[in-house]
């Protein structure tokens, strides 16, 4: 079928189908489950309209049971049984996880960016937004600070491979090194620990953009009152950055904090581009594939522990979230 015919259809199909879903199902809640009429109308009308919006409810419900709750008590028992998938050996692939110091390195590495890769992209959008905000010129500055989000992470993986190269005509590092102290050049990316601080800078660079855009709408809604009353009674303009402006924007701070370790927990590319894992750079995702295809109980396993690790961080966002509702 034509690609523009298929659209149609599917556009027609799904419209169609939800319609006709809601129209019959009101239907038949109304006329054949609580019909109104006789001497229960009363009591009818009301039982429907309670189960009325459990019917709007129920496809996105449905949907979600479909494609989230059902593989990730699929993927829970999948993580159960051995690597042929034919033998139930309970909490063995974890017990096993938990011995490796491959995974553990792994893990410990999934920390050093949950706490690095935030705190840093907060950090420099906070600046960004403060600065560009003062600038003659600041869009434009806001614009290319916010150009990396556009780019993949692969394709900002393959940019900062030019920065760490080890050829110093090619590797903006190593040419530093060489016109500064005339030092040998070094692979940066082969640095036991200090590497995995070389590649959480690639996401720090993306992230940035994503923070100072949030950040910097949130310092344009501080009331002026307020700075003009610390400006009145003497506070310099630290002072009147970190105790006036800083406290007023915290739930916004904390939401960008959040939505960038969510970000930071399942990340995968930069790692897989950069180093493939190799020289103690392996995460938890990385680690995971590496298991892929020999050992599904193991990989599956190392999903699981990724959504817990994730779960909390979830569940704290949606709660703040909910607070700023109210």
């Amino acid at each position: 079928m034509n690609p523009l015919m298929q659209g149609i259809v599917t556009i027609f199909v799904g419209v169609g189908g939800c319609v006709a879903y809601f129209y019959l199902s009101n239907l038949v809640l109304d006329k054949v489950i609580f019909p109104a009429k006789g001497r229960h109308i009363g009591r009818n009308i009301n039982r429907a309209n309670k189960w009325r919006p459990w019917l709007f409810l129920f496809p996105a419900i449905f949907v979600l049971g479909l494609y989230l709750v059902y593989p990730v008590i699929g993927s829970l028992v999948r993580s159960m049984y051995n690597r042929s998938g034919d033998g139930f050996i309970g909490l063995g692939n974890y017990s096993t996880l938990l011995a490796s110091p491959d995974f553990r390195t792994a893990f410990f590495n999934n920390l050093l960016w949950v706490v690095v890769v935030p705190a840093g992209s907060t950090f420099f959008g906070l600046l960004a937004a403060q600065l560009t905000d003062r600038l003659s010129w600041g869009n434009i500055a806001k614009s290319l600070i916010f150009m990396p989000m556009a780019i993949s992470f692969v394709g900002a993986s393959l940019i900062w491979k030019f920065v760490y190269a080890v050829d110093a005509d090619i590797g903006l590092i190593n040419a530093l090194r060489a016109a500064l102290f005339g030092s040998d050049p070094v692979d940066v990316l082969q640095i036991p620990f200090w590497n995995n601080f070389f590649l959480m800078m690639i996401l720090i660079w993306i992230q940035t953009g994503f923070a100072m855009v949030i950040l910097s709408a949130a310092l344009r809604g501080i009331p002026e009152d307020t700075i003009e009353a610390a400006i009145i009674d003497g506070a310099n303009p630290l002072e009147i950055f970190f105790q006036i402006k800083v406290p007023q924007i915290m739930p916004t701070l904390v939401v960008v904090w959040t939505t960038i370790t969510v970000g930071t927990l399942k990340i995968f590319d930069i790692v897989y581009a950069m180093t493939g894992g190799n020289f103690g750079t392996d995460i938890l995702p990385s680690y995971m594939m590496s298991f892929m295809f020999r050992d599904d109980g193991r990989a599956t396993a190392v999903a699981f522990v990724i959504m817990l690790v994730v779960l909390p961080v979830m569940i704290w966002n949606i709660m703040q979230s909910r607070k700023e509702m109210r």
